[in-house]
Formats: C-alpha cells, sequence, structure tokens
C-alpha cells in the first residue's frame, strides 16, 4: 500500500463525474471491455478466465475479499481517463494540490535554531509546480519514498521559507511519522 500514491489517486477520483461500478458483475464487464478480452482480465487479476466468464453473466455476484479489492482497484485506475487527466493537467497549470497532513516535521538548519522534530498539523496549498511534479513522478512509478521527498520538498519551500520570504538557510526538512495524509484539488 503507497500512502502518497493512494492519497493522490483519492484526490483526482473527487473528480469523476459519474461513480465507477460497485458489483462485481458491472466491474468485470468493464474491465474486459477495457482490455478487451476475458483472459487479459483474468491474467490481470490472477484468476481463470472461466472465472471471468462467469462474473460478466452475472453466474457469480459476490467475490472473494481479496479478489473484490484488486478489482476494485483495478476499475478505479482506469475509470474515466480524460476527466482524469483534466483534473492533473488543472492541478499542475493552474489549480495547484492541498495537501492535508498530520506527520512529524523537523529541518537541518544552522546551528543555533530550534530544528526539534514535532508533530504538526498542517493544511497548506501547494502551486501546480508541486502538483506537476508529484503526479508525473506517480505516474513514472516512484516509489513512496520518492513521493515523500517532493512533498518535504514543497513543504521547504512553501511553509517553512514562505516562498523565499524566510527560513533562507534552511537545508532539508525532515518528513516521518505520517498520521493523517489527505490530497485534494
Amino acid at each position: 500500500m503507497s500512502l502518497f500514491g493512494d492519497s493522490l489517486d483519492a484526490a483526482v477520483q473527487k473528480a469523476f463525474t459519474r461513480p465507477a461500478p460497485k458489483t462485481a458483475g458491472p466491474q468485470m464487464r468493464y474491465l474486459v471491455k477495457q482490455l478487451g478480452s476475458t483472459r487479459a482480465v483474468a491474467q490481470m487479476l490472477r484468476i481463470s478466465q472461466r472465472t471471468v466468464e462467469r462474473y460478466v453473466k452475472d453466474q457469480i455476484r459476490k467475490p472473494r475479499p481479496d479478489l473484490a479489492a484488486r478489482l476494485e482497484r483495478e476499475v478505479k485506475k482506469r475509470w474515466q481517463p480524460q476527466i482524469r487527466a483534466r483534473a492533473r493537467q488543472k492541478a499542475a497549470t493552474t489549480g495547484g494540490i492541498v495537501i492535508d497532513t498530520r506527520a512529524r516535521m523537523g529541518y537541518t538548519a544552522p546551528i543555533g535554531s530550534t530544528d526539534q522534530d514535532r508533530i504538526r498539523h498542517l493544511t497548506i496549498a501547494l502551486p501546480p509546480v508541486y502538483a506537476a511534479r508529484l503526479f508525473d513522478a506517480r505516474e513514472a512509478g516512484a516509489d513512496e519514498r520518492a513521493l515523500k521527498e517532493i512533498a518535504a520538498e514543497a513543504l521547504k519551500e512553501v511553509y517553512f521559507q514562505d516562498s523565499g520570504r524566510r527560513a533562507g538557510s534552511l537545508e532539508e526538512v525532515r518528513f516521518t511519522d505520517i498520521e493523517h495524509l489527505e490530497f485534494d484539488l
């Protein structure tokens, strides 16, 4: 599970204009339509082709919990691609992204400053450049650490340095012990 990746995906999913299918039959039919065959869906979900066919015909209605989770994740990953792309584009060019987090944050700074880590709850609007970097990294398959570094750099710039108006000698922001993380467009 990727905390940053899942949070970014959830933010984009709020832009959907129609809800994704909720039950197994419509979800399977949607995936078959997207991937073109029951065999491709079966391979992706790691189940037999015959099982996919039975879901498509509504002969099976209730999937196992692990299959239900995989099914929902794969449908949401593919649902409304144009709307998803438009929401990302808007965030990356004009709107930016809002980060709401409760985590332990501190920083590396010259001797004599109070760089003690402490739990902070922040809701900060990040500029479009950071939204673009986060979405680009997510699309490229970046791991949790890379996404966390981008978010920490954004918080350093916007919150700690106030876009260059203070704390100019700040070197690095530590962003650890994340209790809550949510993105919004």
